[in-house]
């Protein structure tokens, strides 16, 4: 089986910890590893010869840094930020095109997870039955520990085979009333975004559901010129749009995993995926708190120390050359901060 890492992103939820040039999976979280190592770690045993990589074009120097022994040329760059639905389409045409075939692992480069081990049993058994049957689509659906409202949602249907489910329907960041209820009904499973698919089947699906976009990447991929020149012209969208929101209930299964998963997209995600508690603080550099709960505190800057007093439910980040403090329910609205600090003119904090 061949593994595709996705690390493209930008990561501007966790600002300021990531950054447009230094975004979130290159950062250095646990045990003195970013994201994209500990993701790199645990598909380690399936050799790098059967590993790729898809990122940004600027980032391509970091992915070299931080992963030496991936083979340059199993480095792909998308040439602009077009968002996954072409970024998929273009890897996979590639990957195609050097000659790969059959099961394809389609993983991301900036989670936490707690039990690495179950996730390549997970991967091992999936590769399994997409070699049974090359024609349908597996998703990986992480056990959920509460109602998630900021991810998306796999509905299952009836158990096929131990820990094999139908796939009935899924849902984007469904409202957190809704997702309560899916979460006590025992029905649905968080979707991390992890499929296992037969590389055939999935640019299949793109020829019958986004032909234009298709035709394109085809000849891009046989013309470099071509693809500088006119992959920025591709429509932007999900690979959820594109490709997934069209699998029908029978071309899908699903590999019910507790792989003790969590995104840390947003700041207070990355809080909750560190802490051992939602009453505990998770701090990092000189840092001392008083009378403090449930709190992220950040410091990066040596030679002074951050501390806090009587507070709970709070962010705080200090960097060389930003400090963010936010309550934890307004951490959403960094994305419109970052707006406000582009429209002042200064793009050089982002």
């Amino acid at each position: 089986m061949h593994v595709v890492i996705f690390a493209g992103g930008a990561g501007t939820r966790l600002w300021p910890l990531s950054r447009r040039n230094s975004p979130k999976q290159f950062s250095i979280f646990k045990d003195g590893k970013s994201t994209l190592q500990m993701a790199i770690d645990r598909v380690r045993s399936f050799g790098f010869d059967h590993m790729y990589l898809s990122t940004n074009e600027a980032y391509i120097d970091l992915v070299r840094t931080q992963v030496p022994e991936l083979p340059v040329d199993h480095i792909f760059s998308e040439p602009a930020k077009r968002d996954l639905g072409a970024a998929v389409g273009l890897t996979l045409s590639r990957m195609r095109a050097r000659g790969v075939k059959g099961p394809i692992a389609m993983l991301w480069a900036d989670h936490f997870m707690d039990y690495p081990d179950r996730f390549v049993d997970a991967l091992t058994r999936a590769k399994s039955l997409i070699e049974e049957k090359s024609d349908r689509f597996i998703f990986l659906g992480e056990t959920p520990r509460f109602a998630n409202h900021n991810l998306g949602w796999i509905h299952v249907g009836d158990e096929i085979d131990a820990g094999l489910h139908a796939f009935s329907s899924w849902k984007y960041r469904p409202e957190l009333g809704e997702c309560k209820d899916m979460f006590a009904s025992k029905e649905w499973l968080w979707n991390p975004g992890y499929f296992v698919f037969d590389i055939d089947f999935v640019l299949g699906l793109y020829e019958l559901h986004m032909l234009e976009m298709y035709t394109a990447l085809q000849n891009m991929v046989a013309d470099d010129a071509l693809l500088q020149k006119e992959y920025a012209q591709l429509p932007a969208m999900s690979f959820d749009n594109a490709i997934v929101e069209k699998i029908r209930e029978d071309q899908a299964v699903v590999l019910k995993v507790d792989l003790g998963w969590s995104d840390p997209g947003t700041l207070y995600a990355l809080k909750e995926a560190l802490s051992s508690s939602v009453e505990s603080n998770v701090t990092r550099g000189e840092v001392i708190t008083l009378d403090t709960s449930d709190s992220l505190i950040y410091n990066e800057e040596e030679g002074i120390i951050v501390t806090t007093i009587g507070v709970q439910g709070l962010v705080v980040v200090n960097t060389k050359d930003a400090v963010l403090v936010c309550p934890k329910d307004r951490v959403p609205e960094i994305k419109t901060l970052l707006k406000e600090i582009e429209r002042e003119g200064k793009k050089q904090y982002l």
